[in-house]
């Protein structure tokens, strides 16, 4: 019994105590938050710099957020506004001359360490593919090292500290990420109509189950391939953001026409989403109705004209923007293409009139046959839209660049007589 009331009295006295620390709680958290607020009154008052300069920070975020906030300064700057902000965080000091000085620092820094990056990447684009990421490597070791050993100079360090640091990141940033410089815009859009292509292409034979003439039956990467194609846009947007701030370079001159690769992109990707729904029928139990034979081949026939025609276009207009070069005329693509669908229309308006035809059994077939006659539409806006980015961009006329090669193939052709009046009388013959 002592036990028993020991116990329940050591329970009372711990449920008391936790009563007690709960109940004074509250006025411990209100005097906590009192000694902090008297505490930044008294900061305050000792220096009101700090408010005003506190405020000063606050407003300067604000206004440079504001370059990611409404739409016409973020398409103008794209993500790369957000660089603003951190700027103004790391840059903006307590006194004038601290922030001039780092804003000094970061300003030069990045101007000399870009410069230098850049030239690395020239340097490297001339070793060839193999040797660039070796030369970067070499160059981003030595820049690296030296810069790091200058800053434990005493002057250095107390001057131009901050200033190394971001050389060494702006160097390291723009001379690593120029190794993957090619896969940008220009060649992402290309490549994305070459899988809108090979899909096409390889459709009709999939879908009835033919045989497919240099092709693996194992190898079946071009009927997924387009699905990257459905998730491009981010990346799309973000790249030609990017773009529009390159000087001009190689074959992108000035002000050349990124917007323009954007509309591609967005006819590309409509035309995926067709595709989308094609390769579902592909993988469906019921694809095509058992017509009659003669019905059945021409049926057949008109489908796979389509997507072979429409996917030898696109990689037409692939490799054209790929090269940039002047697309050549697709014209004859797409007129076949047209032809079968309306041999495909011709088909259905039998079927409908034969009484035997159940009109549920052919709503498969008449589901591809029509997003096979979207996708004619969606060639046909993507081969206008190809053409206007060429003329837009200048593209080169691949006639002239032929024309050219040939004349440097003849140039290279030694006389075969040193005497120079029977160098007159020989002909030399180049078959391309």
């Amino acid at each position: 019994m002592e036990v028993e009331s020991q116990s329940r009295s050591e329970n009372t006295e711990a449920s008391s105590g936790v009563l007690g620390w709960m109940k004074a709680l509250p006025q411990k958290i209100r005097k906590k938050i009192t000694e902090k607020a008297r505490e930044a009154k008294k900061l305050g008052k000792d220096d009101p710099r700090r408010i005003i300069h506190s405020f000063k920070v606050g407003l300067a975020i604000t206004l440079v957020s504001l370059f990611y906030y409404f739409r016409p300064f973020y398409e103008g700057f794209g993500v790369s506004a957000m660089w603003a902000v951190l700027t103004v965080v790391v840059v903006f000091e307590f006194s004038v001359g601290a922030t001039l000085g780092k804003g000094l620092n970061r300003m030069c820094a990045t101007l000399l360490g870009g410069a230098l990056g850049v030239g690395v990447h020239m340097i490297a684009c001339h070793s060839g593919r193999d040797g660039e990421p070796v030369v970067i490597a070499v160059f981003v070791f030595i820049i690296a090292t030296v810069v790091t050993f200058v800053r434990f100079f005493p002057k250095m360090k107390a001057r131009y500290d901050y200033g190394l640091m971001v050389f060494i990141l702006t160097f390291c940033l723009i001379s690593v990420s120029g190794y993957r410089e090619d896969e940008d815009l220009h060649n992402q859009v290309a490549d994305n109509l070459e899988k809108l292509g090979k899909f096409l292409e390889g459709f009709g034979g999939e879908y009835f189950k033919l045989s497919q003439d240099g092709q693996s039956n194992n190898d079946k990467s071009f009927l997924q391939a387009y699905k990257s194609v459905l998730n491009s846009k981010s990346s799309e947007e973000n790249m030609a953001n990017l773009a529009r701030w390159e000087p001009g370079h190689g074959r992108f001159k000035f002000r050349h026409p990124w917007k323009q690769y954007l509309k591609v992109g967005t006819l590309a990707r409509e035309c995926a989403y067709k595709i989308e729904s094609l390769n579902i029928y592909l993988h469906s139990d019921q694809k095509h109705t058992p017509w009659p034979a003669e019905i059945e081949s021409k049926f057949q026939a008109s489908c796979t004209m389509i997507s072979s025609e429409t996917g030898k276009a696109l990689k037409l207009l692939a490799s054209a923007v790929k090269t940039s070069t002047q697309p050549p005329s697709v014209n004859s693509n797409v007129s076949d293409s047209k032809a079968a669908a309306e041999v495909l229309k011709s088909l259905f308006k039998v079927c409908v009139l034969m009484e035997e035809t159940d009109l549920l059994e052919i709503m498969p077939s008449a589901t591809v046959a029509s997003l096979l006659s979207d996708v004619i539409t969606c060639t046909e806006k993507i081969a206008a839209c190809i053409n206007e980015l060429a003329s837009q961009a200048r593209f080169k006329n691949p006639n002239i660049i032929r024309e050219n090669s040939r004349l440097r193939n003849r140039s290279a052709v030694q006389p075969i007589s040193g005497n120079e009046e029977q160098q007159q009388h020989h002909v030399i013959t180049i078959t391309e």
